[in-house]
């Protein structure tokens, strides 16, 4: 199967801009082993609804934890997680809420790891053989007559890159914290026996900014005429 990293179009032309985060959230750390403050915050979750959560108060403000008070959050967080889900510092749940303005296209990628979309170009994309394909309501207010209704589609992470595109005196990833600290490669490259066959949009567990759809999702995007994203080949290994 061929695979592609999805990217924002620069060359499309639109205004549209999304001023926007999670509602709730998950704190960055501190880890006393390898005294790193870190908080990755590309995991995101937009279907999870935290309200049955005690002290939610505790996931809406962005801030930095010991440690051992973002695993007693995550604990709480766990059993609202869809299949395949993971955690990490600086995790989002819920619904994207702020404003927006412009013209938008069909994709709208204003972070680079969040991919939103229109509501009648999500419908179109549904009744394609499309695997996965999960669009999560907003709540964005416009500053405009007629605005569109934009969706985020919720990305589960699944697959890594292949050992051979990383540094060869990589140091393995903190014990206590699990941080890698290891740059995003210039030249990805996937590992084949990491990657799903059950979806056709994902994004990848130990990058999780990059945003990685199949050849069918291509396709269908193409056939549709569907503007706003590119697409980057992506070798596999």
């Amino acid at each position: 199967m061929n695979y592609f990293r999805m990217k924002e179009d620069r060359a499309a032309d639109y205004t549209g801009f999304v001023d926007a985060a999670h509602r709730w959230g998950l704190p960055g750390i501190y880890c006393p082993v390898c005294k790193s403050t870190w908080s990755g915050g590309a995991k995101v979750y937009p279907s999870v609804d935290l309200t049955p959560v005690i002290a939610l108060a505790d996931f809406e403000e962005a801030r930095t934890e010991p440690i051992e008070e973002y695993e007693r959050l995550s604990e709480l967080v766990r059993p609202l997680l869809p299949p395949g889900a993971q955690l990490e510092p600086g995790a989002a749940f819920g619904p994207l809420v702020g404003k927006a303005q412009g013209r938008f296209r069909q994709f709208v990628s204003n972070y680079s790891f969040l991919i939103l979309i229109r509501r009648e170009t999500y419908e179109q994309l549904q009744s394609e053989p499309l695997r996965g394909l999960k669009g999560c309501r907003m709540e964005v207010r416009f500053r405009q007559r007629n605005p569109p209704e934009l969706l985020e589609l919720e990305l589960i992470p699944h697959g890594r890159v292949h050992p051979d595109c990383l540094p060869p005196d990589r140091k393995p990833p903190c014990p206590r914290c699990h941080r890698r600290g290891i740059p995003l490669p210039k030249d990805l490259l996937l590992d084949a026996t990491t990657l799903p066959t059950e979806l056709d949009l994902f994004r990848l567990e130990d990058f999780p900014t990059v945003v990685v759809c199949t050849k069918r999702f291509v396709e269908a995007c193409q056939r549709l005429g569907l503007d706003g994203l590119a697409f980057a080949p992506l070798p596999v290994r």
